[in-house]
């Protein structure tokens, strides 16, 4: 049986629709980054943590995702001003949105990176504060949600749609693949 180590419902979401029985496990994380540490390491650094701090014999999928703007991280928002901050210094910009997948199995654990760019619109105070109070980008990391609200912000993306909502279907089912997991064999 699959262990997903997120509580993210987009990550389940995601995972379901792909076809697959698991189960959920939250897995407390300190998601800080080290001294000097690369938005891309951290995300790989974090996603592994997350897939090896469940010991079971299943295998077990963890991920994390940050948006990335001028080397500047955002995870999720603190609270309504840092939201809205956030909002408000990804309007008119290209940003990057990178998310880690790790995949533990008896074998050891693999990872693999998800690079998006995210090309938002201009987006107003006002617009930030009321999209804010909407209750959608409290949980997300840069403060919003593509597949939802949020996708009003977007102009255009090239990568991974799905890596964006926090696991990028290509990548996860690659690492699948290389642990004997086939996704279309679960279609039969």
């Amino acid at each position: 049986m699959l262990q997903l180590a997120s509580t993210s419902s987009r990550r389940r979401e995601i995972l379901a629709s792909l076809g697959f029985r698991f189960d959920v496990v939250e897995v407390e994380t300190d998601e800080r980054p080290l001294n000097g540490e690369l938005p891309s390491d951290l995300v790989l650094r974090l996603a592994t943590a997350k897939a090896e701090a469940l010991n079971c014999g299943s295998c077990v999928l963890g991920a994390d995702t940050v948006v990335v703007l001028g080397g500047r991280v955002f995870g999720k928002p603190r609270d309504a001003e840092d939201a809205v901050s956030m909002l408000l210094s990804l309007s008119g910009c290209r940003h990057t949105v990178l998310t880690g997948v790790a995949l533990k199995t008896p074998n050891g654990t693999q990872s693999v990176l998800s690079s998006t760019d995210v090309q938002f619109r201009e987006i107003s105070q006002d617009e930030a504060l009321r999209y804010w109070q909407s209750g959608e980008p409290a949980d997300k990391a840069g403060s919003y949600g593509i597949q939802g609200l949020g996708g009003m912000f977007v102009k255009a993306i090239s990568g991974s749609y799905s890596g964006v909502m926090g696991l990028p279907v290509f990548e996860t089912i690659e690492l699948l693949a290389s642990a004997g997991i086939d996704v279309l064999e679960k279609q039969r």
